[in-house]
Order: C-alpha cells, then structure tokens, then sequence
C-alpha cells in the first residue's frame, strides 16, 4: 500500500471519528436543509411529505446504532388537524413519533430513562396556527423545530459515540403532530414504551437555532428535579452560555406532557423571534455556532445525569 493511500486513509477514518464524536454545524445544517426542503413542504401531518421525513429519520437513528422498541422506529397514532374557527369537522391523519433507545451499562440503573425529544412537524402551507397573511405559502419552520430536530439527531450521534459511559438508557423521540395540541408526546405518555416511573428526565427542544449575541439559552422546568436550577447555571457557564433558568414555567411544547405525568423535565429554546409561525422562519437565519453551544449543553447536561448516579425524584412546581 502506498505512503499516499495510507495517509488518505488514516485522514478518512479520522475525519469519521470526529464526525461521530463531536457536534458539527456542518452536520446540523445538512439536517436543517433537508427538513426545508420545498419538497418536505412544511413537514405537515400526514401525506408523502410526513413519510419522507420518517423515513429520514428512521435512517438517521439506524446509522447511529440507536435501537428500536420492538421492529420499528415508528409509533404510528391519530392526529385531528386544526382548522379554521367556525369549522367543525377535524380531518384526522395517521402520523407518527420516531423512538429509539441507547442501553445504559449499569445493571440497575440501566433501567433509568432519560428522554431526549423534539417535534419535528409544522405547519405546512399555513393553516390556522399561522401568523403571517401569505396564503398557500410553504412554512418552512427552520427553527421551529427542524433546529431541535437536528440537534436531537447530533446529540444523539454524540451520545452514540459515548456509549460506554453511560449508566442510564437514553431514549430519543422525534414528535409528530406537536403544532396540532401536543399530539404526539400526548400519545406517547399515554401508550408509553417503557413505564414512565423509569423515566427520571425529559429534556425537550424546541427552537433552539436563533441563541442571540448574549449567548442567552432560556428554559423552564429546572426546579423539577434536585439541585436542577444550580446544574443548569453551572454546565451553561462552562460553555461560555448565559442560560435563563427557571425553576417552573413549565409550558409550551412536548415537555408539558410529561410533566402532567410526573416527570421532570427540561424545556430549551433560544428565544422567539418575528419569523415564528411564518414562512420567513428559514435556513438563513439559523446561527448554527449558537445551535452547537445548545448541543454541547445538552449533550453535557445528559451525560451527567445518565453517566452517574444522580439522585432523580420529581419536584412539582406551582
């Protein structure tokens, strides 16, 4: 084998090692394009559209080794479509979440759940949830949420490459139906793949791409397990992030779900932004370095609660 082949190898299998090991803005802005794409159309419920990003989806978590409950990726549900006020009849479609699971190595604690999630749908061509007045006009959602689906997918491949430190299973859930009423994480804590008193933290992200110039990541719910307030101040300050840290406000997204059950739960986002709910949310705006620092954090934040024993009850807040 030449000096030359050898070289161009070992670069190869390097450049795949980092790829798998570290969180690339690259990667999240592969993911992001494909998500906005004109022909993913808005990524509504139902339709060759929503089966696309399925099937995408399904294949991300198959090239990291993420593992299915059961043979399939897909947790198939009935989602009612919102309409115009003073409509009556609701059109239903099938959509569906995509679930897979890392196996924690403890033998206890590998029993544990820590829940990774974001919605990965929109709103399509508009609809009534639409701020905006341009009619049949596609919604490309780059942050709301293709950004936390990307992270959900990079994180992931970064939690792949770290498997063997962890304690705890880490499941991964990419929501459908969230801009219809919280569908699917409604339907999956309803019909849960593993019991919910095993699910000790649900971190949920939902627009996560716009982190401003101050660094500010903003999220609620940090009061719902111990010492989660000063956790979250401590991992954001040694990233060089200004988090906002609530102990409750607990609302908004797929997150509420779980903590209805019980759970404790996380909800990040980098703020709101005159694009949300219009056709002008896109690519182009998305600051990709602020959305590694969010998945850094995160990702920071998962492996010390699934890498150790960190004590984990649920705190309700008022």
């Amino acid at each position: 084998m030449s000096r030359i082949r050898s070289f161009l190898i070992i670069q190869f299998m390097c450049l795949t090692v980092f790829s798998q090991s570290e969180v690339t803005t690259r990667e999240l802005k592969e993911h992001i394009s494909f998500l906005t794409s004109e022909k993913n159309a808005g990524r509504y419920p139902g339709g060759k559209e929503n089966k696309r990003v399925v099937k995408y989806l399904k294949r991300e978590f198959k090239k990291l080794d993420v593992l299915p409950f059961g043979n399939d990726y897909r947790q198939p549900f009935e989602a009612s479509l919102r309409v115009e006020k003073g409509i009556d009849y609701k059109p239903k479609v099938t959509t569906w979440n995509v679930v897979g699971y890392i196996k924690g190595n403890d033998p206890v604690l590998k029993n544990e759940y820590v829940v990774l999630g974001a919605h990965y749908d929109h709103l399509g061509l508009g609809g009534p949830s639409s701020k905006s007045d341009k009619k049949n006009a596609i919604h490309y959602g780059a942050d709301d949420n293709a950004s936390g689906t990307s992270a959900l997918l990079e994180i992931a491949e970064k939690i792949a490459s770290n498997r063997g430190q962890l304690k705890r299973s880490v499941i991964f859930i990419a929501f459908g139906a969230e801009e219809q009423g919280l569908l699917g994480s409604r339907y999956f804590v309803d019909h849960p793949l593993v019991p919910l008193s095993q699910i000790k933290l649900m971190i949920n992200m939902d627009m996560v791409g716009r982190m401003n110039a101050e660094k500010h990541v903003y999220m609620g719910g940090a009061g719902t397990f111990p010492d989660g307030v000063e956790l979250m101040k401590n991992l954001g300050t040694s990233l060089g992030i200004n988090p906002i840290v609530h102990a409750g406000s607990v609302g908004g997204s797929d997150h509420v779900s779980f903590y209805r059950k019980n759970v404790s739960v996380l909800g990040m986002h980098t703020g709101g932004h005159p694009q949300y709910h219009t056709p002008e949310d896109t690519i182009d705006l998305i600051n990709f370095e602020g959305q590694k620092l969010v998945c850094d954090y995160i990702f920071n934040t998962i492996m010390k609660i699934a890498s150790s024993d960190y004590k984990m009850t649920f705190i309700k807040q008022d």
